[in-house]
Parts: structure tokens; sequence; C-alpha cells
């Protein structure tokens, strides 16, 4: 079997879509469609059913495709691993972060890593959890720092927490709601809403509160993938309701917000490292997890 075909194999069951996986390989879609036809007269076996849509695996395309997807991820291990070997503790930590972490954690110790290791590369991917989770499932990154969601669960991942960083709905600190004397989760509701899109766990976490609390979901007028923090100056001009985090509410950008003290919408949730289990991980990798873990130590017995 020739490992360029597999690579077409993979790229195509990827995209669902020839052209797509060509311009990703940056290959002719002839030559990939030769790779395929190759592959499947190989193992005799129709790996794919060609639509008018594009390419979707056929059942027994799809058990390969899990199948192959892991041996070509442990190849690239075996590569990484001998030429890290034969260069020391010099390499590439491929790393995902989600917005709001890179700024306030993760940057620090990515300084610390360079100053003691001045030859270490990155590559750094600054993204949502859902889309951090897919790169890592393909091999594409080392590790993850991220919130320790429902999602992070699988048996596929170590989990390796950090520090806790719980969410809270916020608003100014002048917002008429915290005028009232006790306030309720329908009082919420009244109120207009700054939240990340609905693929976010923490939107349809905060949407699932209202459901079983019997109120509407919230009306949702900003919808941004960026962290709240970015966001402030809007919070701050208008009367709209926010989950923020408690690295928000301990930052410059948080001092002027208030939190609602209604513990059915705080999130209770742990920030943490999320990697492939059994995956190799080099010295560099481990190390840059190291002072993550120490600035997380740090980051715990700050005041708030």
């Amino acid at each position: 079997m020739r490992l360029e075909d597999l690579d077409y194999f993979l790229a195509v069951a990827r995209s669902g879509h020839v052209g797509r996986a060509a311009e990703q390989l940056g290959v002719s879609q002839p030559a990939l469609t030769k790779g395929i036809r190759r592959l499947e007269e190989e193992l005799r076996l129709q790996l794919f059913n060609r639509t008018p849509k594009g390419m979707e695996l056929t059942l027994p395309g799809q058990a390969f495709y899990q199948r192959s997807q892991q041996a070509r991820l442990g190849l690239d291990d075996a590569l990484r691993e001998a030429a890290d070997l034969h260069r020391g503790t010099v390499g590439l930590v491929r790393v995902g972060v989600t917005p709001l972490l890179a700024e306030h954690f993760f940057n620090p110790a990515c300084v610390e890593l360079l100053a003691q290791r001045p030859a270490a590369r990155f590559s750094v991917t600054v993204n949502l959890n859902d889309a951090l989770l897919t790169a890592l499932r393909q091999g594409e990154l080392d590790f993850m720092v991220c919130s320790l969601h429902e999602s992070t669960l699988s048996s596929e991942f170590e989990r390796m927490p950090l520090f806790p960083d719980n969410l809270y709905v916020a608003a100014r600190a002048s917002h008429p709601l915290f005028n009232r004397s006790r306030i309720v989760l329908a009082d919420l509701a009244q109120y207009r809403w700054l939240l990340p899109g609905p693929q976010v766990a923490a939107r349809r976490w905060l949407e699932t509160r209202f459901e079983q609390r019997g109120a509407p979901p919230p009306e949702v007028v900003i919808e941004s993938n960026a962290a709240a923090a970015n966001l402030v100056s809007i919070l701050l001009n208008t009367d709209l309701l926010t989950l923020t985090s408690e690295i928000t509410l301990r930052s410059s950008a948080g001092r002027n917000l208030g939190v609602v003290p209604l513990e059915d919408v705080t999130w209770h949730r742990e920030i943490g490292i999320l990697a492939p289990r059994g995956s190799y991980r080099s010295p560099l990798a481990q190390r840059l997890i190291d002072i993550l873990t120490d600035h997380a130590a740090a980051w715990r017995k700050a005041p708030g």
C-alpha cells in the first residue's frame, strides 16, 4: 500500500469531496482519484459511494477510516519521536488554546518556555473548544488548553485539570438588575443577551438551564465567537447580559462588571490540558505542560 494513497483516502473521507481534498493536499484531482481507485483495488473494497453531493464512505470504508486514521497518526508520532531524539530537546510544539486562555494564561507560559529553549518552535491554534477538539482528533495538535466540559470525557483523551474557572452571568455594575433585593432566573429573561454561537457548550448549557426552569430562551442580540472580555465596552454601555468567566472578572476588563448572584446560572467548570491518550509527547511538549501546571498552581493561590 502506498502511503500517499492512504493520505488521499483520509483527506477525501474528512472533506467528503475530491476537489477540496486535492486542494488541501496540493495535488491534482486526477492523481487523487487514481490513488483512491488504486487503494480500493488493492483492498478489494469499495470505500466510497460517488454521489452528486460528493464522496460518502461505505460501511467498509467507515471501518477502514477509523483504523487507518489511527495507524497514520501512529506513524506520524513515530516520525516525530525519531526526529526529536535526533535533535534532543529542540522541536515543534503544536498547541490549541481557546481565545480567553491564550491571553490570560497560555501566553506567559509560552514566554517562559522560549526563555528556557530559545530554539523551540510553536504552532499555536487559537479557536473555540469544538474546532480544537476536531483538530486534536485529526492529529493536528499535540494538546489543547481548554475547559474540560462533557465533550472532553471520551476515553480517547487524557485530561489534566489545572484550575477552576467558573462561568457567571454578568452585566455592567450599574445594571438595573442589581437594584432588585432578590434575583430569580425569570428576571434574566426580561433582558437581552450577548452570547457565543449555539455550537458553543456554554451557550447550550445556559439555554438548557432556562428550559429546565420553564423560562423562555435568552434573547440573543449579539452573537460572537470572541471572548466576552473583548466586548466589555458593549456591556458597559447597554443593559445586555452575558456569560463571562472568572478569568475575565479577575482581569482589568472585568473591573466594572457585576456578577448575578444566582447559583442556577453559575457553571462550575475546570480548565485543563487535553491530549490524545497514549500518543507520543515530545520532551518540549512535556516541558510546556510542566510550565502550564506551575502557572496553574500560582493562579489558584492568587487572590480573586
